[in-house]
């Protein structure tokens, strides 16, 4: 009810732009074009925590970047998941451009979940709206997509603020699980877990971790003497797509000749 209330009052009041303030715009175009940054790259945080799939990022999470973001997580500006699921889109296309096999079958974007507390305070789920408008400009483009919201929170994780990188991974251990019938969802096509941010990489690795727990799971429900590889190759292929990155995750894998300021926190 809040993100309707929120849509109707964006109709009727001014509105500036998300990354700059510029009156009159939900974004303007300078922002717009810092969301697709240098292009996707692949992006590694340091440390790197275990279990973390291969990571493509749109663009630095700092400045305009990092406005846009936190004004349609934090601040409701709904209109921004079109332009951010542009940008999350070009993220997507690389990272299953970049796995090797991937050829087979629909993309299906596995989002981050938010948890129940944080979607209740925003009035939406911020990664969910982003997804689903990646997935459709992809359709656009021809790709066949779904998103497969399969991932869900099996326990209370705190406040991620103010935790470094060995307090979010201890946060978030366990926390995730998919879904009941979602192992069989994911046997479809290539699975690319998807998010808004990556700082430290503790949920994409946690979410990794809860889809391999359930691979095991499911292969070893497959009656004996029917093939498994199928259901095997679908979760082998996963990667991951995000919007932003912290700077130095661009500059640790190489990618950026400028230096970038750390800016921001993950969910």
């Amino acid at each position: 009810m809040r993100g309707w209330w929120r849509e109707i009052a964006g109709l009727v009041l001014p509105v500036a732009c998300g990354g700059c303030g510029r009156p009159r715009t939900e974004l303007c175009p300078e922002c717009a074009e810092a969301l697709t940054g240098p292009g996707p790259r692949r992006v590694r945080p340091e440390p790197e925590p275990a279990g973390l799939p291969a990571v493509h990022a749109a663009a630095p999470y700092a400045d305009a970047v990092r406005e846009v973001l936190l004004a349609h997580k934090e601040r409701g500006a709904l209109a921004l998941a079109g332009p951010l699921g542009g940008a999350l889109a070009g993220a997507v296309e690389a990272a299953a451009g970049a796995v090797a096999g991937s050829g087979g079958g629909p993309l299906l974007l596995v989002p981050v979940p938010s948890s129940r507390r944080s979607v209740r305070a925003r009035g939406h789920d911020p990664t969910r709206r982003i997804a689903l408008a990646a997935a459709g400009r992809l359709r656009r483009a021809g790709r066949d997509v779904r998103v497969v919201p399969v991932l869900r929170q099996r326990r209370y994780v705190a406040d991620q603020a103010g935790l470094g990188a060995r307090g979010r991974l201890a946060n978030l251990s366990g926390a995730l699980e998919v879904v009941p019938g979602g192992a069989r969802l994911l046997t479809a096509g290539t699975v690319v877990l998807v998010d808004d941010l990556m700082t430290t990489g503790a949920s994409l690795a946690e979410a990794a971790r809860a889809l391999g727990a359930v691979q095991l799971s499911f292969i070893s429900e497959i009656p004996h003497g029917l093939p498994a590889a199928s259901a095997q190759h679908g979760f082998e292929q996963r990667a991951a797509a995000v919007i932003a990155s912290s700077p130095a995750s661009f500059e640790i894998n190489r990618n950026s000749s400028r230096s970038w300021i750390v800016a921001g926190g993950e969910r």
